[in-house]
């Protein structure tokens, strides 16, 4: 099974990213997989069922432990692909 998962972390500043943000980042780049694109207000990466739910597992913590007061997620099965 392939999912799809598209995180924020909050709260926002425009001026510079927060360190959350870097944390998570971080996080779904060094991760195994397939896609991943990183932008200013949301995230969104791809790969294989395990890959995607270590992910974020980790990325929930580090957001958590780097000062992040919400994150937001939505994980979705990723339709026609094995």
């Amino acid at each position: 099974m392939r999912l799809r998962v598209e995180f924020t972390t909050e709260p926002f500043d425009l001026d510079e990213p927060p360190a959350h943000a870097l944390a998570v980042r971080e996080v779904v780049q060094s991760a195994d997989l397939d896609k991943v694109d990183v932008g200013p207000f949301g995230n969104t990466a791809e790969g294989g069922a395990d890959e995607v739910l270590s992910a974020v597992d980790m990325l929930l913590r580090r957001a958590l432990d780097a000062g992040a007061t919400r994150v937001s997620l939505q994980v979705n099965v990723v339709e026609g692909e094995a």
